[in-house]
């Protein structure tokens, strides 16, 4: 179980991820989850300081890691099938997930369709140990679009909020307003909408644009309306550039994206969520984790597109975010995206996606992503320096030495 809130860790190397810079030989001080001094060892005040104490030995300090788009509820790559699972059962396999991603250094993770507001609070209360969780509820899908599950000749499909599947059908202004609204009642911190085809839905295609313009308007207004945002699924440059135009703040994907998209999102000051891990695991372990015969068969569609999109998103000064978006047992391979991005982005700007433009996408800058006073104390204590070669951290197993959430030293062992 977790550790006292006091804590002070001392001779550490701290990394300041926003301007490329190690400090050593320093001293953090938490007190009740938030840090409260940042300097130099030898002038940090400790008189009557009753909490633990980590000695670093030297050893690299950084801010937890953000993912910026998962989905914590997802027990299988057949997210038709899970829909019909037991509630029960699913928040098992979530539990599990969550405590697996905070061992790979995750403390907050972006639940972009499935965890709702009880799995937020599980966690909160320490019910699950895991990662702080940012989410969205139930993506809005157009019938036979991304997020309809349903086979050809399936006609109905169940919209309770305690069936496990991660998305809700809704068609016409109306009917995405308040689809929109719910998912708001509930404390949503986004919402989610489908703007094109996807790989995992059974029977759209990912080439098409999905949802009228004066549907993603309402969905825009309403989520505006709450002081929220829209992230939106898409792979074409259409139906990215239509989105964009329309006030989503946030595309997850974008494997197929223009020089016209580059300009938006500049333009328009929206954040890209690459998720390139998930094209490589769905090609290669897709049949076996559950993805059905439909869904295999568009994998290449976008496999081999992604790594281009983000090299010309990054050139292109585009606000990029860390995401991985796997299903089933193919959440294991979650670290293996900093590898994946190295081959074209630099250690701090595949770091900088995962911490301080991170934060700023879910409006929580300056309380995560850096370790400073007055942020929440969620850190990595490090074996080696990832600003020197960030693929260090696609080993979790032996870059991370401990994990600390809220000022607490996790114990995330299985």
């Amino acid at each position: 179980m977790p550790t006292a809130q006091h804590l002070h860790i001392r001779n550490a190397t701290v990394l300041d991820i926003e301007h490329g810079t190690a400090s050593p030989d320093q001293s953090i001080l938490i007190e009740k989850g938030v840090i409260t001094w940042v300097g130099d060892s030898g002038a940090a005040d400790v008189e009557g300081f009753d909490g633990e104490t980590i000695d670093a030995q030297g050893k690299f300090v950084m801010p937890g890691l953000i993912d910026g788009h998962v989905h914590v509820t997802a027990a299988t790559a057949d997210l038709g099938a899970m829909g019909e699972w037991s509630p029960n059962y699913v928040a098992a396999h979530t539990a599990r997930n969550l405590k697996a991603m905070l061992a790979r250094g995750f403390t907050t993770v972006r639940d972009v369709a499935g965890a709702d507001y009880g799995v937020a609070l599980a966690v909160e209360e320490e019910l699950f140990i895991g990662p702080r969780v940012i989410f969205g509820g139930k993506a809005l899908s157009q019938s036979g679009g991304h997020g309809d599950m349903r086979g050809m000749g399936t006609s109905v499909s169940d919209p309770h909020q305690c069936c496990p599947s991660i998305g809700i059908v809704c068609d016409g202004v109306d009917a995405v307003r308040k689809a929109s609204r719910d998912q708001l009642r509930t404390g949503a911190h986004h919402i989610k909408i489908m703007l094109s085809g996807g790989v995992a839905s059974p029977t759209d295609r990912v080439d098409s644009t999905q949802f009228s313009e004066s549907e993603i308007l309402a969905v825009v207004e309403e989520a505006e309306g709450a002081n929220r945002y829209v992230c939106g699924h898409a792979y074409t440059a259409r139906a990215v550039n239509r989105g964009l135009r329309l006030g989503v703040r946030c595309i997850e994907h974008g494997n197929l994206i223009d020089d016209e998209s580059v300009k938006l999102f500049v333009e328009k000051g929206a954040y890209l969520v690459p998720t390139l891990i998930t094209y490589e695991r769905l090609k290669a372990d897709g049949e076996a984790a559950g993805l059905p015969a439909a869904s295999r068969e568009k994998v290449d569609i976008v496999l081999h597109a992604g790594l281009e999109a983000l090299d010309r998103a990054n050139k292109g000064g585009v606000k990029i975010v860390f995401g991985t978006d796997l299903l089933g047992a193919m959440q294991i391979h979650q670290s293996q995206e900093f590898r994946i991005r190295a081959q074209v982005q630099s250690a701090q700007e595949v770091l900088l996606s995962a911490t301080v433009t991170a934060a700023e996408l879910i409006g929580l800058e300056g309380k995560l992503g850096v370790v400073t006073a007055g942020a929440f104390a969620d850190l990595l204590i490090l074996n080696e320096n990832p600003l020197d070669d960030v693929t260090v951290l696609a080993s979790p197993e032996t870059a991370i030495h401990s994990v600390i959430k809220g000022g607490k030293r996790m114990e995330t062992a299985a």
